[in-house]
Formats: structure tokens, C-alpha cells, sequence
């Protein structure tokens, strides 16, 4: 039998304002950069009331919008049902890939800052970037953009001219 029949894709399944999406099961890359993220969550967390999630529990944010975030804290242990999330967890985490991009920074992000998500952090490994949104009275401002240091780009370093 050829090998292509026995690969068996694996697909994440997400309702968005309705409808359903399809995305890629994530890549090797995705997977270390989530778990070192829940890693330090859970470290960060030990021994606190909230918990850390992977993209391995549905967050039901109504009847037409249930996610998987890449990562996830909630704190009120309320939300936490035998089928997943219900409600709006109060830090989400996406990683950004080619695929998810469009919707992470547009749609579910809209959905998040409407359901009361308190944090937003939009992780971009091309840019090796997290930006970090606060959910405010206005919506999600933009609090910080971190970013691994690049001395080619630092302003702040000492050179003589």
C-alpha cells in the first residue's frame, strides 16, 4: 500500500462567528514554541488558583464561537467544564503561522476582546515578537510589543561615531 494512504492529516476544527475552520494540525515549531509558553505558565502559577491550557481543550465562547487557543489561563475555575472552557478565559496566547495569522489578528481577535478575554498576547515567531493587548473600556489597547534584542537595531547602545 503506498505510504500516502497511510499518512492520516490531522486537522484542528475552530467555529468562528459561525462557521467552521479548518486550519493544519501546528508545526513541530509551533508545538515547542506553545509548550515552552505553558511551561513558564504553569511554573508561573504554581501553587495560584488559575490554571494554564494548551490547544488541546475547546474554549465555547457562545454557541457560534468556540476556539482552540494555543494557550490559555483561566481563573475562574466556574468556566471549567467536562467538554472545555465555557466563557471567556482571562489570558489567551496565539501563535502566529501563515495559515492563522488573517484570523488571529482579526476575527478571533475581535471575538476575544467582545467575550471580556482580559489579556491578548499574539505570539510572532517570524519576528520573534510577542505582542501583548489589554482588554480596556475602548477594547484591547496594544500595552507592549516584546521582542529578542537585535544590536544591529538597538538605538540605545553605546557606539562612538
Amino acid at each position: 500500500m503506498p505510504e500516502i494512504l497511510l499518512k492520516e492529516e490531522h486537522y484542528r476544527e475552530e467555529l468562528i462567528d459561525g462557521v467552521t475552520m479548518m486550519a493544519p494540525a501546528p508545526s513541530e515549531s509551533h508545538n515547542n514554541i506553545m509548550a515552552n509558553i505553558l511551561v513558564i505558565f504553569r511554573n508561573y502559577l504554581r501553587g495560584k488558583h488559575c490554571r494554564a491550557y494548551g490547544d488541546n481543550i475547546d474554549v465555547f465562547l457562545d454557541d457560534n464561537n468556540h476556539f482552540r487557543p494555543d494557550a490559555s489561563i483561566i481563573c475562574d475555575r466556574s468556566k471549567i467544564k467536562g467538554d472545555g472552557i465555557h466563557g471567556a478565559p482571562d489570558l489567551v496566547a496565539e501563535i502566529l503561522s501563515r495559515t492563522t495569522s488573517k484570523n488571529d489578528r482579526g476575527v478571533k481577535m475581535k471575538a476575544y476582546e467582545r467575550f471580556g478575554v482580559k489579556e491578548y498576547w499574539i505570539v510572532d515567531p517570524a519576528n520573534r515578537s510577542i505582542e501583548v493587548y489589554l482588554n480596556t473600556k475602548d477594547g484591547f489597547i496594544l500595552d507592549n510589543i516584546y521582542a529578542e534584542k537585535d544590536p544591529a537595531r538597538d538605538f540605545d547602545s553605546e557606539e562612538t561615531i
